[in-house]
């Protein structure tokens, strides 16, 4: 058996119709959905962007964050900000060393940076340059007028001008659909499997950044979302209050998401028609997990962080095809992690599972002959959430400013009750620490309040957006 692996950055679960959606159009990720197990309560274990791909690719937590390095190179990104460290094999490595095929291809720029090594094992490997501040094109410069399109005027000197020259820089060149990031990765991946179509086994990972921000769109796929031309194309986020933009700016904000992910469903669509037509749908495992969601208005903020972590960012989209169409078309409501589906994927390939890896496997889940995990805990630096049946409690490891929702009658997370229930906060915060193998690093501590990518009150942030 095959198995291919797709990761979208940034999808919220509630932007896909296969989930419930009655607005968004994502025929080709709802056809997946039609053959595969869908899972409802699947997390990731530790944010943001490269915490989640360590996880992924290692299939062992990255919680609570040891030994984190700052590298040259890079910015000082969030705990766990770091390359896949020397000790640990990868899924690529694993199945490379047991005679698989391996490939590669990602626009996911954060991967390539100095010493990050995501693209150890594989055979064959693309980055695909310039998204969002990857410092691709020095030039020609951007003109005001271009900049003055996508920038309230308000917001002209904020820091995220200078990620906007950038990117604009990168894409200058853009002539056609095609030239847009999601069609370069998932036609590389088509592309990929027309050239190894003799391989007998193979291990395909397409990792797609977007729906991750910028959000531009041909304007087609925007339009279906917000027709009208009343206002400033507004394609990121400011990482703060959702008051940064105006009511009128916001929808245009949250139009040009959801046509990012008409987009990105468009050319998934794509890759899936060419695994089936080389052949090798019927022998290929197929599954597809996104990192995070993002928030666009919700809790007030535009943008991603670990407190508030609102369902937005933390509920994940993920599914798993089984070639023989076991358990197709169902839903699984068991709680999990991202780094259960690579245990879960090598079992399915029938390959032996090494000690290294902490994931349960999934399908035994699928078929109710075991329950899936009793709690799950998604950490971003010192911020952590605890989630179970009943409870979301998002707090410090340190147990400060809780917030507590009772999800079974209050499942959009809009009254905090840990004034009520001090003893729930309690264990929360006993599981953190038992989960962390009962300490964490002193860095921890003293970053206990900066949460995530929203700046602190007053600050703007000062480093790549994540």
């Amino acid at each position: 058996m095959n198995c291919v692996l797709i990761i979208v950055d940034s999808w919220r679960k509630d932007h896909c119709g296969c989930y419930g959606n009655k607005w968004i159009h994502t025929p080709n990720l709802d056809a997946l959905a039609a053959e595969s197990v869908v899972f409802t309560r699947a997390y990731p274990e530790s944010l943001p962007t490269l915490p989640v791909r360590r996880a992924l690719h290692t299939g062992k937590r990255v919680y609570p964050f040891w030994h984190h390095p700052v590298l040259k190179g890079d910015f000082v990104g969030a705990p766990g900000w770091g390359p896949v460290e020397e000790d640990l094999d990868t899924v690529a490595e694993l199945l490379q060393s047991r005679g698989y095929r391996t490939g590669f291809i990602t626009d996911t720029y954060h991967q390539f940076k100095p010493s990050k090594n995501f693209h150890r094992g594989f055979d064959e490997w693309h980055w695909i340059r310039g998204q969002e501040a990857d410092p691709y094109l020095s030039g020609p410069p951007v003109s005001e007028a271009k900049i003055a399109r996508h920038l309230p005027p308000r917001q002209a000197h904020s820091a995220r001008r200078r990620h906007l020259e950038q990117y604009l820089m990168n894409v200058a060149d853009r002539r056609s659909e095609e030239d847009y990031f999601p069609a370069q990765v998932f036609r590389g991946g088509a592309q990929w499997l027309w050239r190894n179509r003799d391989a007998d086994k193979f291990f395909l990972v397409l990792d797609s950044f977007d729906p991750h921000e910028p959000w531009d769109p041909p304007e087609y796929y925007r339009k279906m979302y917000d027709p009208d031309e009343d206002v400033v194309d507004v394609i990121w986020s400011t990482y703060g209050p959702a008051d940064d933009f105006t009511p009128r700016e916001l929808k245009r904000l949250q139009a040009n998401y959801a046509g990012e992910c008409s987009l990105v469903d468009r050319w998934l669509g794509y890759f899936l028609q060419a695994l089936r037509n080389c052949g090798r749908l019927q022998d290929t495992v197929v599954a597809l997990i996104s990192d995070h969601g993002h928030n666009l208005g919700d809790a007030n903020l535009t943008g991603k962080q670990g407190y508030p972590l609102t369902r937005a960012v933390a509920d994940l989209v993920m599914m798993i095809r089984h070639p023989a169409g076991e358990a197709a078309g169902t839903y699984c409501d068991a709680l999990c992690y991202n780094f259960d589906l690579t245990t879960t994927l090598l079992n399915m390939l029938g390959e032996e599972v090494p000690p290294q890896m902490e994931g349960i496997d999934l399908w035994p889940v699928v078929r109710g002959e075991k329950p899936g995990r009793e709690y799950v805990t998604v950490a971003w630096g010192p911020e952590v959430t605890l989630i179970d049946d009943k409870w979301w409690c998002n707090t410090t490891i340190q147990g400060a400013e809780p917030l507590l929702y009772d999800i079974t009658d209050d499942p959009n997370l809009t009254t905090n009750v840990a004034a009520q229930h001090p003893e729930v906060v309690k264990r929360a915060v006993e599981l953190f620490r038992r989960d962390a193998g009962g300490e964490f690093p002193q860095e921890l501590y003293r970053a206990a309040r900066r949460p995530g990518c929203t700046p602190i009150l007053g600050e703007q942030p000062d480093s790549d957006n994540r």
